[in-house]
C-alpha cells in the first residue's frame, strides 16, 4: 500500500525536484505532495508542451497550477523532429523521454543546487511495455510513488483523502498512444485524435480513447457508456466524423489503457 510519509521523506531526501507535471492523477498527485513537503523553493512542476498534449490537458494543467499554487512552467519538447519517434516502432516512448529529459535538464541545472528530475510512475505501471521508463531511468529520473508503493488504486485512494479534485480523473496518456505501431506519428494524426476525443467528450462521455486507423477511427468507452453511445449513435458518428474520420466503430470490449502494446507483443512472437 502506498505511504504518503515514505513519499514525503523520499522528496525530502531528493530535494530540490522538478516534476514531470501531465495533470494526471499520478503526476498531479506527486506534484501536490512535492509542494506541500518542499516548498516552492524545493520544488518545480514542468508540463511539457508538444502536439502529443492535448490542448484541454495542457488548459487542466495551468488550473492546477493556480489552485494548489504550484511553482510551475512549461517546455517545449521535440519528440516530433526525431524520425525515431515519428517511425512509432515498438520504442517510441523512450525517445519521446529522452525528449523530455533533454528539455528538462537545464532547468535542474538552472538553480544553485542540481535538481531531480521525478516522474509520477506507478507500481502498476511496472508490468506493461513502458519502454520510456527505462529511457528516463538511464537519464537520471526518479520514480518517488513506485519507492513509496502506491500503485494506481493508491494514489486515487491519496488524492482522494487529500481533497485533490485530480483523485477520479481518467487516464489520459500521450494522443500517440492512440496510433497502432508502424503507422507515423504526425502533426495532423495527433489533431485529427484530439479533435475527435474532445468532440465526444463535449458530448458527456469521460473515460474514452479514439484509436487511429488512417479514415478509421476507434472508439473505446468505459463498458457502461456503449449502449449510451449505440442510442446516441449519430451523434457520435457526426462529432468524429467533423474530426476527419470517413469511418467511425464502436470497440465491444470497451475501454483498455494500452491495449495497442498487447498487439506488440503477439508481432514479437510471430
Amino acid at each position: 500500500m502506498g505511504d504518503l510519509v515514505a513519499l514525503r521523506s523520499h522528496l525530502v531526501e531528493l530535494a530540490p525536484v522538478v516534476v514531470a507535471f501531465s495533470g494526471g492523477a499520478d503526476s498531479a498527485l506527486l506534484a501536490w505532495v512535492a509542494h506541500d513537503t518542499l516548498g516552492p523553493g524545493g520544488a518545480r512542476a514542468v508540463t511539457a508542451v508538444s502536439p502529443s498534449l492535448a490542448p484541454a490537458e495542457l488548459d487542466d494543467c495551468a488550473a492546477l497550477a493556480r489552485e494548489w499554487a504550484l511553482c510551475w512552467s512549461t517546455v517545449e519538447t521535440d519528440e516530433l523532429d526525431r524520425p525515431e519517434y515519428v517511425a512509432n516502432a515498438g520504442d517510441r516512448c523512450a525517445h519521446c523521454k529522452s525528449a523530455l529529459m533533454d528539455a528538462l535538464v537545464p532547468i535542474t541545472s538552472a538553480a544553485t543546487e542540481r535538481a531531480t528530475v521525478v516522474l509520477g510512475v506507478n507500481v502498476d505501471d511496472l508490468g506493461d511495455h513502458r519502454p520510456g521508463q527505462a529511457a528516463a531511468a538511464a537519464l537520471g529520473a526518479v520514480f518517488p510513488l513506485v519507492a513509496a508503493g502506491f500503485t494506481k488504486a493508491d494514489v486515487r485512494a491519496a488524492s482522494r483523502r487529500l481533497g485533490l479534485r485530480t483523485w477520479d480523473k481518467p487516464a489520459a496518456a500521450c494522443l500517440a498512444s492512440r496510433v497502432p505501431y508502424g503507422t507515423p506519428v504526425t502533426i495532423g494524426v495527433l489533431d485529427r485524435v484530439a479533435r475527435a476525443e474532445a468532440a465526444l467528450r463535449s458530448l458527456g462521455f469521460g473515460q474514452l480513447r479514439v484509436r487511429h486507423y488512417g479514415d478509421v477511427a476507434r472508439i473505446e468507452l468505459d463498458p457502461d457508456d456503449l449502449a449510451i453511445a449505440v442510442a446516441r449513435r449519430a451523434e457520435v458518428v457526426d462529432a468524429v466524423r467533423t474530426a476527419g474520420y470517413r469511418w467511425v466503430t464502436l470497440d465491444l470490449e470497451g475501454f483498455r489503457s494500452g491495449n495497442l502494446n498487447a498487439a506488440l507483443t503477439r508481432l514479437e512472437h510471430t
